[in-house]
């Protein structure tokens, strides 16, 4: 019984570290644009301009 002298105030202190953490993300922009990165994975590279993909002569 006396261990949760010691694991209730830990757990709020962990809990208050991630609403914290939560927080801060959401003010810096880190949820600002989630749809464009994972687009960017299935679009098409541009065309290549240089002759480096015929291969050596």
């Amino acid at each position: 019984m006396s261990i949760l002298v010691i694991l209730v105030p830990l757990s709020l202190l962990l809990v208050g570290v991630a609403v914290w953490a939560f927080f801060w993300a959401a003010d810096s922009g880190q949820f600002d644009d989630l749809d464009s990165p994972a687009l960017d994975a299935i679009l098409d590279d541009p065309p290549r301009t240089d002759d480096t993909r015929r291969g050596p002569p």
